[in-house]
């Protein structure tokens, strides 16, 4: 039995030194270290020994078994070097070749003219407010001296969620909310989405965005007004820009205009962008009515103030000579490369 056993581990170390797998080892291990594996066998015979004979037999199973456990532990650990080397060597990385180039974004063009207008309008003293896009019937309307028999709300229809809960048709609300928490005096601009139910064309869209404008201060006027609408003209279309003023009506400003500044295409001879007039419109605007300083809880005896509106999709079909409001949405990558 005892060259048996010897031969036994003899023959075990030298397959397990063979063996290539983690799988082979394992498979060696139950053969002859499992239930059924041949020492195992062997030592079921121990009973046949004498008991002289059996523990010297048990002493020399127990190297053996310690002998191959430790030669299959040693195999084991080989080999997992090996196979973590060989995926290193496979799966290398050549830090000095290029890497995949990643696609950069970069401003949408209503965001580039947005941040131009907000740039101009800081430089001139102004503070940019927020307000809810869904908005009280009170504020979007009432507030701005147009109520509700009021023909003026035919050319704002908008989307109702209510039967005063809408979502706003322009960012004149702000105006009112600035005055409800804020002494004159008051500079400030409001950009933000708005919605009317308007139907998809190239000049029109159901959500678009719009730029409020509003000063309130002791001494205010028509000047003051027509002087800060020319230096922003100026700053946005260049120096040698133009302004015009026309005689028009909004409810909430009294009295009222719009501006027009000098054709972008013909510098103000006269050409198909501009109908042959040499000016374009770009906004309305007039001096805030009396109504609504007093909705804002202020004096309109002691204070004056002039509002304006212009939409910045029309500032930026302008500027880039863009003739389909509906490019600015559909995020077709051709035309939002160009700029």
């Amino acid at each position: 039995m005892k060259e048996r056993i010897e031969a036994l581990g003899l023959s075990a170390s030298q397959e397990l030194n063979n063996a290539q797998s983690l799988q082979e080892i394992e498979a060696l291990r139950v053969k002859y270290l499992g239930k059924k594996g041949e020492l195992t066998a062997i030592l079921k015979q121990m009973g046949s020994l004498s008991a002289e004979e059996r523990p010297v037999m048990g002493q020399l199973a127990n190297a053996v078994r310690a002998q191959i456990e430790e030669v299959i532990e040693t195999r084991a650990k080989e080999l997992k070097e090996a196979e973590i080397e060989k995926k290193l060597i496979e799966e290398s990385i050549d830090v000095t070749m290029p890497g995949t180039p990643r696609s950069v974004g970069h401003k949408h063009p209503l965001s580039i003219v947005l941040d131009e207008v907000k740039d101009i309008f800081l430089g001139m003293g102004f503070k940019i407010s927020t307000g809810p896009e869904i908005e009280w019937d009170e504020y979007n309307f009432e507030a701005l001296n147009i109520p509700q028999d009021h023909p003026a709300r035919d050319t704002q229809d908008t989307f109702y969620l209510s039967e005063n809960k809408l979502l706003r048709s322009q960012t004149s609300p702000v105006q009112v909310r600035v005055m409800e928490q804020q002494e004159p005096p008051i500079r400030i601009i409001a950009p933000g989405r708005v919605y009317r139910s308007d139907s998809v064309d190239a000049t029109h869209s159901p959500l678009f965005h719009q730029i409020e404008g509003l000063v309130v201060d002791k001494g205010i006027t028509m000047g003051t007004l027509k002087g800060n609408l020319a230096d922003f003209a100026k700053k946005l279309y260049g120096e040698d820009t133009k302004i015009r003023i026309r005689p028009h009506h909004f409810q909430f400003t009294e009295p009222s205009c719009e501006v027009d500044v000098t054709c972008f295409r013909c510098h103000g001879e006269g050409c198909p962008m501009c109908k042959g007039e040499g000016f374009i419109e770009i906004l309305g605007a007039g001096m805030v009515h009396p109504n609504v300083l007093r909705r804002g809880g202020i004096d309109p005896e002691e204070y004056s103030g002039y509002a304006f509106g212009m939409g910045l999709e029309r500032l930026v079909m302008f500027r880039f000579n863009i003739d389909d409001i509906r490019l600015f949405y559909e995020n077709d990558l051709r035309f939002l490369k160009q700029f």
